[in-house]
Parts: structure tokens; C-alpha cells; sequence
């Protein structure tokens, strides 16, 4: 395993728990950099109760928290000196506490900053740190809820639907990544930090791409539409004679091939929907063109045929066949087993991000909790065996 990482030598203090903040902090960690999960002494990150769990631990937390070291503190009294002491040799710290929590402890970007110039802050929130909304909780379905995403999710008369997995959470995560390493490239340029402010509405709002044009342009309100596209079509999904797949016909001439390959060449030119835009205005007629032909064969014949033909088309995969799909669990990794020392060995998701020169990897399990209180405060702070016992005794960590 090469030892080269992107992100060596960053400091991170990960304030975050469940998942949006702790999804950031897993990218960074991934990447190289040394983040330091912090954690409220006894309980601990939230999600520890989450489920599933492997020999009671949970793995919804040990997947997120991976690559990080952990440890306990109380950021009051005792604890904020200890943490503002950290600040001072720490690249990035992030948080995701409703706006006005860190301040009122003293420990916002306004007081990290006046005694580390250089600290990049980090701050995930469900509406952001301004606005007349700020001081409302965010969760994942309210991001969801509130952005249109639920809006234009589900079926045409069905009703608003949440996505399957948290995805408000994660855009807010990938973003808050994306924001951070950005600060860091100006720090390197300017030499002072910056806040980065991410919202799980923005987050979420900023993924409706062409949603929020067909109203900003056509004043239409778009609607739920199942698997279809608004802007291209055929680019659905599809029954066959078992089961169904998606199918994605993004221009003309993959238009006309798939028509030769139905067996139907003439169709592709047939005038009410010879183009792609009037495809899209006809969709229920093409649908019903397609279908005749998918119906009549097995989904992995219908696969088989549509790539070797050049047109891009896919099985509707469950997650079993996910994780023991050659490419995706194998080829691409992206899923990795490894040994935690409670739960024992487990697979858990792999990183996306695949980089050439510093592979992004899992290289150690999530922290049991306070697991690196001594070696963290040893390097950090100077603390002797004896201090930490005591500051444990104390309920400070």
C-alpha cells in the first residue's frame, strides 16, 4: 500500500456527530489528514446508538468514523481552555451545531480566529449561520423537505418522497469537503483561514439543477415524475419480462440506434418524435414504443444487447448485488473489510475519491470512544499520564 496521502500533515478537529459533519471529516481523513474526532465523555457521538450494530457496536457510526482518532471533552470550563489550546496547532475544525452553540460557549470562528489566523472553520448547519431561518434545526428530511427535493421525488399522483438514503446529509457533507480544501488552497496563497458556512437546504437546492430552471425559466412547477428526466428522453426506466431496467437515450443518433436495434428503424424518424425535445413533450407514446420491446425479453439479454450496441443501459440493482458486483465492490473498492476490536472483522463502503499518486483509503477502524485521549493530549498539549487521569476523574474528558 503506497504511504503517499494528499492531505499529510493537516490537523482536523471534528466537533460533528451522525452524519453530515462526520461525512466530511471521513473524506478528509480518507485523504491523509490527521482528524481528531471529539467527543462528549460517557455517550459519546449520537450515532453510537445508531444501528446496525456488530457485537453492540454500531456500524453506522464505525463506517463514518473511520481513519480518525478519537477523544472525549467537555468544551466547558476546563474543557474550552484545553480545546482553544488545541486551536492553536490545528489546520481545520468543524462543527455542526445549530448556529450561535459555539459562540456561546466561546468558541466560535470569531474567537478561533484571534488566536489562529490561519484556522479554516468549518460550520454545517440546516439553513446556514445567516438568514431569518438560521436558528431552526436541520435534519436530513427537513434539507429534503424544504430544498423541493421531496417535491419532484416519487410518482405523478403520489405522494412528496424522501430519497432512500440520506442525501441532504451527504450533498451538505461533500460540500462542506469541497468548501474546506478550497479555504486551504487560499490559505496557502493569502495565509489566513476563513469560515466555511454550509447549509443542508443550499446543499440540497443546489442539486436541483434543472428542477429549479424549468420554473425559473417556464414558471412551470415541476412535478413528480417517477424515473423519467424532464430535459431527455427515452431516459427511463422500463419493464421486461422479468423485472425492469433503466435505459438512457441522451441524443438523436443514440435515438435511431436503439430504434435498429428493436428492430424498428423506421421509428426513429417518424416526425412527432424524430427529436429529442419532442421525445420529451411525447414521452407516454415512446415509453410505450420501448416497452413493447423490452417485454418480450429477460433484463440481462436487454442489458447485454443495449451495450454492446453503444447505448448506455443498466440493471435496477438491489444492494446485494451492489456489494458482490465485480466492478463496483471488487474492481473499484468500494467496499473494504477490516478489523475493528469489538466488532471484529466487518466490511464497511470504501472511498470514492480515486487519485493516482495518493490513493485515498481506509486505513484504521472508527475509535472506541476516548480511545486516543493519551496520545492525543500527550503530542497536542504536553500532558502527562498523571493530568489526563485526572482530568478524566474531573469529568473534564
Amino acid at each position: 500500500m503506497q504511504n503517499n496521502r494528499a492531505l499529510d500533515g493537516v490537523k482536523v478537529l471534528d466537533l460533528t456527530r451522525v452524519l453530515a459533519g462526520p461525512f466530511c471529516t471521513m473524506m478528509l481523513a480518507d485523504m491523509g489528514a490527521e482528524v481528531i474526532k471529539i467527543e462528549v465523555p460517557k455517550t459519546g457521538d449520537d450515532s453510537r446508538g445508531f444501528g446496525p450494530f456488530i457485537n453492540g457496536e454500531s456500524s453506522y457510526y464505525m463506517n463514518l468514523n473511520r481513519n480518525k482518532k478519537g477523544i472525549t471533552l467537555n468544551l466547558k470550563g476546563q474543557g474550552k481552555e484545553i480545546f482553544l489550546e488545541m486551536v492553536k496547532k490545528a489546520d481545520i475544525v468543524i462543527e455542526n451545531y445549530r448556529p450561535g452553540t459555539m459562540e456561546k460557549l466561546g468558541i466560535g470562528y470569531e474567537d478561533l480566529k484571534n488566536i489562529n489566523p490561519r484556522i479554516i472553520y468549518g460550520a454545517i448547519s440546516g439553513f446556514g449561520h445567516y438568514g431569518p431561518y438560521k436558528d431552526r434545526a436541520g435534519y436530513d428530511i427537513i434539507g429534503q423537505a424544504m430544498s423541493g427535493l421531496m417535491s419532484t421525488t416519487g410518482w405523478p399522483g403520489g405522494e412528496p418522497t424522501r430519497t432512500g438514503t440520506a442525501m441532504a446529509d451527504v450533498l451538505a457533507g461533500l460540500s462542506a469537503t469541497i468548501g474546506i480544501l478550497a479555504a486551504l488552497r487560499y490559505r496557502d496563497v493569502a495565509g489566513i483561514g476563513q469560515k466555511v458556512d454550509i447549509a443542508l437546504v443550499d446543499s440540497a437546492v443546489a442539486s436541483m439543477e434543472i428542477i429549479n430552471q424549468i420554473y425559473l425559466v417556464e414558471k412551470r412547477l415541476p412535478e413528480r415524475i417517477g424515473n423519467r428526466y424532464e430535459s431527455v428522453y427515452p431516459y427511463d426506466s422500463f419493464n421486461t419480462n422479468d423485472g425492469n431496467l433503466v435505459i438512457a437515450v441522451g441524443n438523436d443518433k443514440l435515438w435511431q440506434k436503439l430504434c435498429e436495434v428493436m428492430g424498428q428503424p423506421e421509428v426513429a424518424f417518424e416526425p412527432e418524435i424524430d427529436t429529442n425535445w419532442k421525445r420529451v413533450q411525447k414521452h407516454q407514446s415512446v415509453k410505450s414504443i420501448v416497452e413493447g420491446w423490452t417485454k418480450t425479453k429477460k433484463t440481462e439479454e436487454i442489458v447485454e444487447i443495449l451495450l454492446a450496441n453503444g447505448i448506455p443501459a443498466a440493471p435496477i440493482n438491489n444492494i446485494e448485488q451492489v456489494v458482490s458486483d465485480r466492478h463496483i465492490a471488487d474492481a473499484r473498492e468500494m467496499f473494504v473489510e477490516i478489523e475493528h476490536p469489538i466488532a471484529g472483522k466487518m466490511k464497511i463502503t470504501g472511498s470514492h475519491i480515486k487519485m493516482s499518486e495518493t490513493k485515498p483509503c481506509v486505513r484504521t477502524p472508527a475509535p472506541l470512544l476516548g480511545q486516543h485521549n493519551e496520545e492525543i493530549y500527550e503530542s497536542f498539549l504536553g500532558l502527562t499520564e498523571q493530568q489526563i487521569k485526572t482530568l478524566k476523574l474531573e469529568g473534564v474528558i
